[in-house]
């Protein structure tokens, strides 16, 4: 028995031979010692990953119970026992629950500094990540407080229209919003290389009442001219005292009784309740054209217009905000110098301007949108419920996703003042029934207005009015048809008119 038994540590006394040289020596490593498994605890249990620091100590343990059994039987000595357990102890471990193919301690050191360095790696990702997002914050916040300072609100206008809420329309239909655009012509300021100064009095140049249907599927712009006459009532004048009711020109309200006598001229015109108004001057109607870099339209004639400063060729060309200003604007030298034509280039234009906007995705891209939103809001002023970017951004976002062949533009029905062609006045029951339907939030169809005439003609002729494939010919087998209105869509292209 004593012969079967061999010290597989090898020879105390040989320096060159020692334990865990031999094959024996390597296979008892990675087996363990006699008695117990791979990855045992010691106490026949399998180690968990907690207790790896302990198996040195297990080692250690079997090489002293193995020194013991040589005693016992001879085959050593209590010296070699004490060497064996020296030698164990000094050679290196297995890692805890090694086995086959298991990373000796020889190579953690090379692990310890890779995952030294990915720990390193993600600490500073997670710092460059976290000081962008800061950095992206505070340049979004400045941004934003930037565009919102830029807004001027109205308070005088919605003071005096709260004075007078008895009077004023009650809405009709829940989510549709009537919105007052106005045109300042004053020529106060940078605006007076546009005309002659007046002492900074100013007429609305430009008014149009935005109506947008409650579903956001459609919008609808009305010209009111600025020649129409109308019922003004008493308003509140610049100093303090109230003006009387009277019956003149609709721009003469501006001038009057500021924003709130003009927006209480068109609710007792229209009926229409207005929900909000926006004021914008000429420099913010420029630098928004420059902000989406141009406008296209196309011209049948070229223009030479000294008063307001434009020389354009015939064709199809792109308009930067200067010369977009004076096409808007000029009136003598263009078509038949009526401001009737002025009206329709105008909304051929901001038709144009929203195509632009739409087509090229500048609602979509905060890049693109914020120059426009700056331009905009620079010249901005509005009421108390429009006057912060949030506002601003719910109405764009209201708007954005309506159809350009939804977006329609067209003027009141008016014809020539009876007593003063130079003046206006509404086609009755035409201008009633617009306002009913808008009033109603119901559909209006705009057509060019050479169609509208020939239609007309045809029906005075009685033949049947040609068919177009749209859905309003439909309308006319209805009892109730959608009326049809001279007026343009943003989808319209000006060349192929």
């Amino acid at each position: 028995m004593d012969a079967d038994v061999t010290d597989s540590a090898g020879p105390p006394s040989d320096p060159d031979h020692q334990a865990g040289d031999t094959p024996q020596g390597r296979s008892q490593e990675k087996s363990g010692p006699a008695g117990v498994t791979p990855g045992d605890g010691g106490d026949g249990r399998t180690a968990s990953p907690g207790e790896t620091g302990n198996t040195g100590e297990a080692t250690e343990s079997g090489t002293e119970a193995e020194g013991d059994a040589k005693a016992q039987h001879g085959t050593g000595s209590a010296d070699d026992a004490e060497a064996g357990k020296g030698a164990q102890a000094d050679a290196p471990g297995p890692a805890a629950g090694s086995g086959s193919g298991v990373q000796t301690w020889a190579d953690h050191p090379k692990d310890g500094v890779v995952v030294a360095r990915r720990r390193r790696w993600v600490r500073w990702s997670a710092l460059a990540a976290s000081f962008l997002v800061l950095v992206a914050a505070g340049v979004g916040w400045w941004m934003y407080r930037k565009l919102d300072g830029n807004i001027t609100t109205d308070t005088g206008a919605a003071a005096e229209l709260k004075a007078y809420e008895k009077e004023r329309p009650t809405p009709v239909v829940t989510n549709a919003q009537n919105i007052l655009l106005i045109g300042s012509d004053s020529r106060a300021g940078e605006n007076r290389e546009y005309g002659r100064d007046d002492g900074g009095s100013q007429r609305s140049d430009t008014t149009i009442l935005l109506h947008l249907a409650a579903d956001r599927k459609s919008a609808t712009a009305v010209s009111l001219p600025r020649d129409l006459m109308v019922e003004i009532p008493g308003c509140r004048t610049a100093d303090d005292k109230k003006s009387r009711e009277r019956f003149a020109q609709f721009n003469s309200a501006f001038e009057t009784g500021g924003t709130a006598c003009t927006i209480r001229t068109v609710e007792r015109m229209t009926g229409i309740r207005v929900d909000h108004h926006m004021v914008v001057d000429f420099n913010g109607f420029k630098d928004m054209v420059d902000a989406v870099d141009g406008v296209e339209i196309c011209l049948k004639k070229p223009i030479n217009d000294k008063d307001a400063h434009l020389e354009l060729p015939a064709g199809r060309q792109t308009l930067n905000g200067e010369e977009a200003l004076g096409y808007v604007r000029a009136r003598k030298s263009l078509g038949d110098g009526s401001d009737t034509e002025r009206m329709e280039r105008q909304q051929q234009f901001l038709g144009a301007l929203v195509n632009k906007m739409q087509s090229n995705g500048v609602l979509l891209n905060p890049t693109r949108l914020y120059p426009v939103l700056d331009a905009a809001t620079k010249s901005l002023t509005t009421d108390p419920g429009l006057d912060s970017l949030r506002d601003l951004y719910d109405l764009v976002r209201g708007m954005r996703d309506v159809p350009t062949d939804q977006v329609q533009f067209l003027t009141v029905p008016r014809q020539p003042y009876r007593q003063d062609p130079n003046r206006d006045e509404l086609v009755e029951p035409d201008a009633g029934e617009l306002f009913k339907q808008l009033r109603e939030d119901r559909p209006v169809a705009v057509v060019p207005a050479d169609e509208l005439e020939q239609a007309r003609q045809d029906q005075e002729k009685g033949e049947a009015p040609e068919q177009d494939g749209k859905p309003d010919d439909a309308g006319s087998e209805s009892p109730t048809p959608t009326p049809t209105y001279s007026g343009s869509s943003a989808a319209d292209d000006l060349c192929k008119q």
